[in-house]
């Protein structure tokens, strides 16, 4: 197993380490220093100390709580919820809000459709009633399998694939619109459209430009269902002092062209047609506005609340996407309150150290960032997730201290001062309890701990202990005694849905518990579209805001009231400054960074080359052969990209320029052996030259 091979690496932290410079007195540099390996009890002397002196000099506000990324599908060892626990029961603590998966998401969503981002993933219509009623997916982003192996809380069944299948087996078409074709599975067959990056908006508009022009929109539903089309629609026909989102306006935007965007209206208006949305159109500058738009364009095709269409946020970016579940509250680690009201939003870590006490805009809100002392961080890492990273390492510097509960040595923790070796979820029992998922599993121990590694509740008990609330913390309550409160609430709750849950030790023994499926369709909004007056939604009118006075109300610069084109700040578009744009694709056998040191997150693939054949050396012999500088670590490839950007040191410019130019000698060899126009004659090295920026197609 993968994680087995990760859980057991090298790279673990066997016991406690304080760095060097902290101790004394903050000398040397986080991420640059060195670490002395201490016991456990003068660890947690020292963190206790550190925590009980911010807490008295500086409050509660100045200790950041950090939290985020996917640490463990247990329920009990889910380490959100034991880090949120310890420091509400110390008396509070600043917090980020939101997800980086989604954040523009969660803050555009309640406007326009008045449903919170969970709840409208839970409401996703089910693949069953796709597979019956639509004919076309247009899919914005593509659907790319490799994401849906996982899910918020864990995996029972991976149904996602089969769901692609049995709507490709019953007839329905996709199309993939995206600047890559593997964001679609083969078995899909979609008609690949490549797209720009981050010019989806603009083809959306010109899709309602002709669905207006044409007169072939869905007038009773916007009628009907929306708010503010025709505010709308003077933008798009050009009647704002604006350009009018004609074909060959968006084709000069994102590379489609003309006769193409003509092609995909003509499918729209023929077929029963889903919008579906990836996450990753909202992860970039502007991202509200794609998804603002593809509900836009999805209630001008009418078929919001039908079987057959609608459109869709996430199908395939995680497994329980347009699954059918009973939502089912299930129990969790108990929180207390926090009485600490200061947060900001998730991806605003860095702002938050450099601007301590300066004021944010957020959702029309202005607010202030916190100022921190002490960041104490458990279950994710921020250097596997934040943007910028060269900025976060300058900001990490500031904070006073900064403790970790972490399990391997990873950027993270080569950037903390006080470090507390955590263990893996096969290290501790739990329960996989998901209510995105109809499996229930018993996660029973199986490793015993490396080094003298512990969970974050054992962690944090020890420190609850010093610090004078353990048996708030504990309750006097071992690891199986809270897995087996959690279990007898559980029980509980699930008789409000009938469903009869075994006992405790029943299905301990059995390992698992398989909820009963559900045989109804699900279909979004299906309530609203049957009676809107009856079943409003969440919104100031009460419909799909197209337009929205709120928003208008906050008077952003970057967004206007209904959804429109917003250059990015950067994009191919602007060739004069930008000239490549990299797409960092989600990898396919890890998740983010994380088990980047385990086997399988190692394996290279040589069909992910152009060629299907490995060229090159490994980063080992490069660095063995002094070919890595330390002004680019991550070696050739980054010099070229920050050269072409405009970077300058003439000592490394003239050492990889000569090293560029004395590659040429293989597309001299490629010349002298090949035929023209063969491009499978050495292959080898047309891949080679290709890595070292030679066009091989010759």
């Amino acid at each position: 197993m993968n994680f087995v091979s990760a859980a057991k690496d090298n790279l673990r932290i066997k016991q406690p380490h304080i760095r060097k410079g902290w101790l004394e007195k903050n000398k040397g540099v986080r991420g640059k220093d060195t670490y002395i390996p201490v016991s456990w009890e003068d660890a947690i002397s020292f963190a206790a100390k550190e925590l009980e002196k911010v807490k008295l000099k500086y409050g509660n506000e100045s200790i950041f709580a950090g939290s985020y990324g996917w640490a463990s599908a247990g329920r009990f060892h889910h380490a959100k919820s034991q880090l949120n626990r310890f420091f509400n029961l110390f008396g509070g603590f600043s917090y980020s809000n939101q997800s980086y998966s989604y954040a523009a998401a969660q803050t555009l969503l309640p406007h326009i459709i008045g449903k919170s981002l969970y709840e409208l993933l839970d409401d996703h219509t089910s693949w069953q009633a796709l597979s019956k009623h639509t004919e076309l997916v247009l899919m914005f982003g593509g659907m790319p399998l490799k994401n849906a192996q996982i899910s918020s809380g864990g995996v029972g069944k991976h149904t996602s694939e089969a769901g692609m299948k049995q709507c490709k087996n019953n007839g329905v078409t996709f199309v993939n619109i995206s600047p890559q074709k593997t964001d679609s599975p083969n078995f899909l067959k979609a008609d690949q459209v490549f797209i720009r990056p981050n010019t989806d908006t603009a083809l959306m508009l010109s899709l309602a430009y002709l669905l207006i022009v044409n007169n072939t929109y869905d007038k009773n539903f916007i009628e009907k269902y929306t708010v503010g089309f025709e505010e709308f629609k003077t933008y798009v026909t050009g009647d704002k002092n604006n350009k009018p989102c004609t074909p060959e306006w968006a084709s000069s935007i994102t590379g489609i062209s003309v006769k193409k965007i003509n092609y995909l209206y003509e499918k729209i208006i023929t077929k029963k047609t889903l919008i579906s949305m990836s996450w990753s159109l909202q992860r970039a500058s502007r991202g509200e506005q794609p998804l603002w738009m593809g509900i836009t364009l999805a209630s001008m095709l009418g078929n919001i609340g039908k079987a057959c269409g609608g459109f869709g946020f996430g199908y395939a970016a995680v497994n329980s996407t347009g699954d059918i579940f009973d939502k089912i509250k299930w129990p969790s680690l108990p929180q207390s309150k926090n009485k600490i009201k200061s947060f900001i939003p998730v991806a605003r870590i860095t702002d938050m150290l450099n601007k301590p006490g300066k004021y944010f805009l957020y959702d029309g809100k202005k607010r202030k960032y916190p100022k921190i002392k002490l960041i104490y961080w458990a279950g994710g890492n921020p250097f596997h997730h934040h943007q910028d990273l060269n900025k976060l390492v300058k900001a990490w510097q500031k904070p006073e201290t900064i403790i970790v509960n972490e399990i391997w040595w990873n950027a993270q923790a080569r950037h903390a001062d006080i470090v507390f070796p955590a263990n893996t979820a096969l290290e501790r029992n739990d329960i996989m309890l998901n209510p995105r998922d109809p499996t229930i599993i018993a996660n029973h121990k199986m490793l015993e701990n490396i080094g003298t590694s512990k969970s974050d509740y054992e962690i944090f008990s020890a420190l609850s202990n010093k610090l004078g609330f353990y048996k708030k913390y504990t309750r006097g309550l071992s690891e199986k005694e809270w897995l087996k409160l959690l279990w007898d609430k559980a029980i509980i709750e699930a008789k409000k849905h009938n469903i009869n849950l075994p006992v405790f030790n029943s299905f301990w023994k059995k390992g698992y518990f398989e909820l009963p499926a559900l045989k109804k369709e699900k279909i979004m909004f299906e309530d609203f579209k049957l009676n809107p007056l009856k079943n409003k939604l969440n919104t100031p009118s009460g419909k799909i805001e197209i337009t929205s006075k709120n928003i208008k109300k906050f008077k952003l610069k970057d967004c206007k009231q209904y959804p429109s084109w917003f250059e990015p700040y950067e994009w191919l578009g602007n060739k004069k400054n930008f000239t490549l744009h990299l797409i960092s694709n989600q990898p396919q056998f890890k998740l983010h960074g994380q088990l980047d040191n385990a086997k399988l997150s190692k394996k290279f693939d040589v069909n992910k080359n152009r060629f299907r054949v490995a060229a090159g050396l490994s980063r080992k012999d490069w660095l063995e052969k002094g070919w890595i500088f330390k002004e680019d670590p991550l070696g050739w490839f980054q010099w070229y990209c920050r050269f072409v950007n405009g970077r300058r040191i003439p000592k490394i410019d003239e050492i990889q320029i000569k090293r560029w130019k004395a590659f040429k000698r293989h597309v001299i060899a490629i010349q002298k052996n090949c035929e023209p126009g063969n491009i499978h004659c050495r292959r080898k090295q047309r891949q080679a030259i290709l890595q070292w920026a030679y066009n091989p197609l010759f």
